[in-house]
């Protein structure tokens, strides 16, 4: 599952348990990703604090399937499937629509949108595609473009936190070696506070 030392849900006592319990899906299935920080538990609470207030926040104002399909893009950029495989199962779900999904992730890997996102979702992509390749070269010409697409500056924000969380995302995995072996993939929390994954 990684390369290092991890603590699996059975063996887990006091803080790490409570936290597991919080972060768990069916069967007290704990994402990999997040199994990877149960030698520092307070990383992982750190972890899926921004996560779920960056990506599954109900005052968002992005949609949600579209700021999966930024987490999606980010990841293929990297080159890291296990971000990729998950929340492209994330956005598929939300779709509730496999063709639209599977045209969607065509775009994404070839990085021709015009097909499958709007020219407004476009210039969100191109701007998570510089910020991920090229960060020091983000000017405020760039926001002015996105502004110009129609996003406002609190959507902006949106965009530029999901891209930044998955590069994040992407090399806590890549770094460590973590696999989707065992994971359940598309659970995500629900609304609220909730931290459970279903």
């Amino acid at each position: 599952m990684t390369w290092i030392k991890t603590i699996a849900f059975a063996d887990a006592v006091g803080p790490l348990r409570k936290l597991y319990q919080r972060v768990s899906g069916p069967d007290e299935n704990v994402d990999n990703i997040m199994l990877a920080h149960s030698l520092r538990p307070h990383t992982m609470e750190g972890h899926m604090a921004l996560y779920k207030h960056v990506l599954h926040h109900p005052r968002n104002a992005a949609d949600k399937y579209f700021l999966e399909a930024i987490g999606v893009y980010t990841s293929l950029l990297n080159r890291c499937g296990y971000c990729v495989e998950h929340h492209f199962k994330g956005m598929a779900r939300l779709l509730a629509d496999d063709d639209r999904a599977a045209a969607m992730r065509t775009a994404l890997e070839s990085g021709d949108f015009a097909a499958s996102f709007s020219s407004r979702e476009s210039a969100a992509l191109d701007y998570a595609r510089k910020l991920t390749e090229g960060p020091a070269l983000i000017s405020e010409g760039d926001i002015i473009v996105l502004r110009d697409a129609g996003w406002d500056d609190g959507e902006i924000l949106e965009i530029n936190q999901v891209t930044a969380y998955f590069n994040y995302a992407n090399r806590t995995v890549l770094g460590l070696g973590v696999s989707t072996e065992g994971d359940i993939l598309g659970l995500s929390p629900s609304g609220g506070e909730e931290w459970q994954h279903r």
